[in-house]
């Protein structure tokens, strides 16, 4: 497929933050659940190559996505566990 190259930047950033924010999770619809809200809250950025994006940000571009994500991932965390409480077996 010829698209197979082309994927959201912030999607790893994402996934990584999770798996170290969260070490050992309730299970994996939870980290599913918290990785698609993050990344409803954050801008697509499609990039062919990470390597690329990583090699023409600044440090202050780089500082500023990973703030982001920092703030995407604890929110969707909170989002996640609030309606797990409210709903319990519903996401």
């Amino acid at each position: 497929m010829p698209f197979s190259a082309i994927n959201n930047y912030y999607e790893q950033l994402v996934f990584r933050h999770i798996k170290e924010t969260v070490p050992d999770p309730l299970d994996d619809n939870f980290m599913d659940d918290v990785a698609c809200v993050a990344l409803n809250h954050l801008p697509a950025k499609y990039v062919r190559h990470e390597v690329d994006m990583a090699f023409y940000m600044t440090s202050e571009e780089r500082n500023k996505i990973e703030s982001r994500v920092t703030i995407a991932v604890k929110n969707a965390i909170d989002y996640v566990n609030q309606h797990r409480t409210d709903h319990p077996g519903q996401t």
